[in-house]
């Protein structure tokens, strides 16, 4: 697979597997394992029921949230179909604001690693 473009929407979409994809077993299994699990704690933790208002109550640290969640690609999106239902006090909940914060940074590490992908397959970077 030598086309950037498509190594790139692989390693966002799934964290990991475009290095994978191409041969730096190390590196993506690394990528891959810090961002689930990332994720996987922020999920446990209430985070994807973070921020616990509105666009129209906080228009750019909403905005800001929504771009920091879908840099965990499929991650991102399961998030979003999770937090339709939240339940009524998990804003009360101790770790809800660190969960939301975890959400976020998985996907802005994801973003480092898209960029870290595509410069391999660009040969920028050995």
């Amino acid at each position: 697979m030598n086309n950037p473009f498509i190594i790139g929407v692989i390693s966002w979409f799934l964290p990991g597997v475009g290095h994978l994809v191409q041969g730096r077993f190390k590196r993506g299994l690394l990528i891959g394992a810090v961002v689930w699990t990332m994720f996987v704690i922020a999920v446990l933790s209430g985070g994807i029921y973070y921020p616990g208002f509105e666009f129209k109550d906080g228009a750019l640290l909403y905005l800001l949230n929504i771009f920091a969640r879908l840099g965990s690609g499929a991650g991102g999106l399961i998030s979003f179909l999770l937090m339709n239902n939240p339940p009524p006090n998990v804003a009360a909940l101790a770790t809800f604001e660190y969960g939301g914060r975890f959400l976020e940074i998985a996907g802005l590490i994801n973003y480092l690693a898209v960029l870290d992908a595509v410069d391999i397959q660009l040969e920028r970077k050995k």
